[in-house]
């Protein structure tokens, strides 16, 4: 519409003969666009006033219309100021400084809220998050209408950055819409984290530590039947119908921002053109999938010896419930059932760890000790003040591990970890994870509030898992005192990188399928009534796996894990796993390790650690594809990395494979 009323007035002055005034009100890049528009008006105005009998316009009258217009040229003014208003960039920065002060400020309370239920679950702690949601919804709304006001044509692409991070949003308009989404996320959440199941002498079983104990260490098929089960039946159909309401809620909030659907929002994160990000995944997916492919088969024959070719065909899928993992996401709890050469010393220093007197306190202060070796920074004094280490007795909390950044200034950071520790080497690895992501806040804690975030999401996930990549080395365990002696014969190392492709390589699959499930939820190729068949179908696909029962839609077996009723994408997780290898590898190189990468150690390392601070300062503050370049040289997700860390497994996996029928289809 304002460009309709510069033409109208170009028109106007040039058939008056006026000089064009460009008045500052205008940004710098309107001024531009008005001088080429007033160019080209005036190479066709004699014309334009011919065709349009207006000839009498442009001779006669042209000294009475020059006398006014420059009034009419201030209306002109007026009216497009009424109509969008431009101010400079000096000003538009002065508008995103206090935007931003004001967004840490409710990035604060929004914090305190979610903290406040995730380790006290109540009702009035619920009822809070919701309330403070809401009106972090309605500012984001109101500040983005008037984001929206700024061309930001002719702006610095640091400003233009924020003013797109600000005007892209999902979010719905309706207050009552706002409410209802709100209050179904809430519940979900709910939904999982109280979930229980019962057994038939009456005792009551929680999923962390109690069915995810048995799924871990139990080898009695229909006892892991059993508890794979309940967990499902227990979640699952009490979250179907509100999920479908939930999705619907946002998928008209995305829409009503100019999305087609949720799921384009969420690839968005990833600032590339929509389908460029699955079609990234998928490449990567498929250099990795013969790793997968040799490990699976591997795998499924080990099962097949333990449980019966009647249970586990060495030909099909695998049923989902014997990987010792609720979620056959990770198979690292089967490794005694898959070990290679048992007769070879085990890493696992869990036994140890408790033998020494290890407490979730001495565990996180292990990985903080890992991070100052570096040259990153100590935890802060409310970290330790602050921080859920372990489950309490007296109240129902989230157990799922996750790291919390209060937005404080420099000087008053607030950052905590919620966490059920159990005293194991896995929780061990996970605290570094968790920490990693500690340490990122920590880094980019001087950038501006809309930049405190990482690259991508997968950035952040990835952060913590390159440092234990480290800690996970017989090497560095023996560093710190929790190992003896280090095996270095050939079979040793299989085992250890077997041991290690059972989290890392098994999980990939997984890792991708989530959020290909997710968004075709969001784009309706899977609806409601097909929710449960579409989940299974890309398990099959994509893992190789089945359900251990028959399955209906009726189920809802994608509530059972975490990330589907608390709405976290989950593709950022296979970005993690890939770009964890290269962030590792880059790190080793800088740390001056000369062997083969999967025994490589950055402990103590400053070298590696000012390389990782770096980009770990960067925040959000440019695309991803900077960052990456930053800590490896390159712009780009390479599988590269992860393939050279197993390459002497594979190879080893393809001669025990050799008779084997591999692949599942």
């Amino acid at each position: 519409m304002w460009k309709f009323w510069l033409c109208f007035g170009a028109v106007f002055l040039s058939c008056s003969g006026y000089t064009w005034p460009l008045p500052d009100q205008l940004s710098a890049a309107q001024q531009r666009e008005l001088k080429e528009l007033q160019q080209d008006v005036e190479t066709e105005i004699e014309e334009l006033c011919c065709q349009n009998e207006l000839k009498r316009c442009c001779v006669e009258k042209k000294k009475s219309l020059a006398q006014r217009n420059m009034e009419e040229w201030e209306g002109l003014i007026d009216s497009l100021k009424e109509l969008k208003s431009t101010p400079d960039e000096e000003e538009a920065i002065k508008w995103l400084e206090e935007y931003n002060e004001e967004l840490r400020q409710r990035n604060v309370r929004n914090a305190e809220a979610n903290w406040a239920q995730a380790t006290n679950i109540t009702d009035e702690n619920a009822a809070k998050v919701v309330e403070v949601t809401l009106e972090v919804t309605k500012w984001s709304l109101k500040k983005m209408e008037e984001a929206k006001k700024f061309d930001t044509s002719g702006f610095s692409d640091d400003v233009k950055r924020q003013f797109k991070m600000i005007t892209t949003s999902g979010s719905l308009s309706d207050e009552d819409k706002q409410r209802q989404l709100a209050e179904i996320g809430t519940e979900l959440e709910k939904i999982y984290s109280t979930g229980t199941v019962c057994q038939a002498d009456g005792t009551c079983l929680k999923l962390d530590p109690d069915l995810e104990g048995i799924i871990a260490k139990s080898r009695d098929y229909d006892r892991l039947t059993w508890a794979w089960l309940s967990w499902r039946d227990a979640v699952g159909p009490p979250m179907k119908d509100k999920y479908a309401q939930w999705v619907a809620l946002l998928n008209e909030g995305a829409q009503e921002n100019g999305f087609a659907d949720k799921g384009v929002l969420w690839r968005g994160a990833y600032e590339m053109p929509d389908g460029k990000l699955e079609e990234m995944v998928d490449a990567v997916w498929e250099q990795v999938k013969p790793l997968y492919t040799q490990l699976h088969a591997y795998v499924r024959r080990k099962l097949s010896e333990k449980y019966g070719a009647d249970k586990v065909s060495t030909t099909g899928h695998i049923p989902a419930h014997l990987f010792g993992n609720m979620w056959a996401q990770q198979w690292n709890n089967i490794y005694d059932i898959v070990v290679p050469f048992p007769d070879q010393p085990e890493i696992d220093v869990s036994d140890t760890m408790v033998e020494q007197g290890y407490d979730a306190l001495r565990m996180f202060k292990t990985a903080e000790e890992f991070f100052k070796s570096i040259g990153l920074r100590p935890m802060p004094q409310t970290f330790w003040d602050k921080s859920m280490l372990t489950r309490p007795d007296d109240r129902e909390v989230v157990c799922h591990g996750s790291a919390w950044d209060f937005y404080h200034l420099p000087g008053d950071t607030d950052v905590r970890i919620k966490m059920c520790t159990k005293v194991n080497q896995e929780d061990l690895y996970v605290i570094h994870h968790e920490m990693g992501h500690i340490e990122y806040f920590l880094t980019y804690e001087d950038q501006k509030t809309l930049y405190r975030g990482g690259a991508n999401p997968g950035f952040h996930e990835a952060v913590g898992d390159t440092i234990a990549l480290s800690v996970n080395t017989p090497g560095h365990l023996k560093k710190i005192g929790l190992l003896q002696n280090v095996g270095h014969n050939q079979d040793f190392e299989i085992n250890e990188l077997l041991k290690m492709a059972l989290a890392k390589v098994a999980f990939l699959p997984f890792g991708l399928m989530i959020d290909k499930w997710r968004w075709r939820v969001f784009s309706g190729d899977i609806t409601p009534d097909n929710y449960n068949t579409g989940w299974w179908n890309l398990r099959m696909k994509y893992q190789g796996i089945k359900p251990p029962v028959e399955r209906t839609n009726k189920d809802f077996d994608p509530g059972a894990k975490y990330h589907i009723p608390s709405g976290t994408p989950y593709i950022r997780y296979f970005f993690s796993f890939i770009a964890q290898f290269q962030f590792h590898q880059a790190l080793c190189k800088e740390a001056g390790h000369d062997g083969p990468l999967h025994k490589c150690d950055i402990y103590e390392s400053k070298a590696a650690g000012t390389k990782l601070k770096n980009m770990l300062s960067m925040g959000e503050s440019r695309p991803w594809p900077e960052a990456m370049k930053a800590i490896t040289g390159q712009e780009k997700l390479d599988p590269s990395a992860i393939l050279k860390y197993f390459e002497p497994l594979e190879k080893w996996l393809r001669e025990q494979n050799k008779d084997e029928k591999l692949g599942w289809d």
